[in-house]
């Protein structure tokens, strides 16, 4: 397989509700999908990267940036997706960007032969559970009807945003209203260890854990913290690659791992988080993005390998879109179809695609 160039298009798709986390909230969902053409197929990937650095230290405009300057001419010899990684080693960070070029040209590699991601990686399941994530809101009354909404739709688990002043009362409010359903919060980093007795309140409600509650680089204050409280830690943005893993399992830092594969460097990292984790009986999940169905297809596949044992925020296109670039994924017994074809299996709708590209450009290999 020889690359013959690198197309990266920003694309702006107004999300269907303000979507509102302890960093900021998002209105319309600002992304990079990088399209990789060889002599035998072209592929994607896409770059979850938001507009600006909240949720790590990387945007859209760097990412345009670094993948046109450094990344995408430095796979121009790659033959496959193996040599992505090794190519790219020299450029510290940008984890995001490197996702999305290592997906595009895995894509491009595995349809080349007829291969579903799915099955390159490992999968054993055709379709994964679907969680949601459920933003922080103006009022808890609010917050009951969007969950309401969610569990009428039929999705197996709530994921609740918090943050110091909106936790414990729309928690409570929520297991009151719904019962027993399989129930989590996520801090995004918003607490500190200082916080430990108030998070520990949160353990009267049975959730299935607290993730993220800290900083990303304060595995040390995870692990304190998860002496003080009953509910199990997730880690997140503290996971950047299946070494961080192994070092947060080995400090007691975490019960349970989040794998996104933009924040972690691509779906073959994410497979080394996935088999470390699985190694050491620690269950994981599929985060999310806000993707579009091109990021929401590889997510999916990922989701199926065996060690994915809670449902991800793989949820269906239009939890976020009204119209999303390819054929849309829908809910289905609160279940997705991991897809068949070869590659991500789907493909963007090029009118659909043209339609929300705010900017493009091409690097000749």
């Amino acid at each position: 397989m020889k690359i013959s160039g690198v197309e990266l298009r920003t694309i702006r798709m107004p999300l269907v509700a303000p979507f509102r986390t302890s960093f900021g909230t998002e209105t319309v969902r600002e992304a990079v999908l990088v399209r990789v053409v060889t002599d035998e197929a072209e592929g994607w990937g896409e770059c979850g990267a938001g507009p600006a650095p909240l949720y790590s230290s990387e945007y859209t405009h760097a990412a345009v940036d670094v993948l046109t300057r450094h990344l995408a001419p430095a796979v121009a010899g790659v033959r496959g997706a193996d040599g992505v990684g090794p190519a790219l080693a020299a450029f510290k960070g940008h984890r995001m960007a490197k996702a999305a070029l290592e997906t595009a040209v895995l894509d491009a590699e595995l349809r080349g032969r007829g291969e579903p991601l799915s099955r390159a990686l490992g999968a054993t399941r055709t379709e994964v559970p679907c969680g949601v994530s459920v933003g922080i809101t103006d009022t808890i009354p609010r917050l009951l009807d969007v969950v309401a909404g969610h569990l009428e739709e039929g999705y197996r688990r709530i994921k609740l945003k918090i943050e110091p002043g909106w936790d414990i009362e729309p928690v409570k409010a929520v297991r009151e209203r719904f019962g027993d359903i399989p129930l989590q919060v996520d801090a995004n980093a918003a607490y500190v260890i200082g916080d430990a007795g108030h998070l520990a309140a949160l353990d009267d409600f049975g959730l299935l854990m607290l993730e993220q509650p800290l900083a990303e680089d304060d595995l040390l204050g995870h692990a304190e913290l998860a002496k003080l409280i009953r509910t199990p830690i997730c880690l997140d943005e503290s996971i950047v690659d299946a070494r961080a893993a192994a070092t947060a399992i080995a400090l007691g830092a975490c019960a349970i791992v989040n794998i996104k594969p933009g924040r972690v460097g691509g779906y073959l990292e994410a497979k080394r988080i996935h088999d470390v984790c699985a190694a050491r009986d620690v269950p994981v999940w599929c985060g999310g993005m806000l993707e579009t169905g091109l990021g929401r297809a590889a997510n999916v596949a990922l989701a199926a390998l065996p060690n994915f044992r809670f449902p991800g925020d793989t949820s269906a296109s239009d939890r976020y879109y009204t119209t999303d670039i390819t054929e849309p994924f829908r809910l289905e017994d609160g279940h997705l179809r991991v897809p068949t074809g070869p590659g991500l299996g789907v493909g963007p709708d090029r009118g659909l695609l043209d339609a929300v590209t705010a900017e493009t450009a091409w690097i000749r290999s």
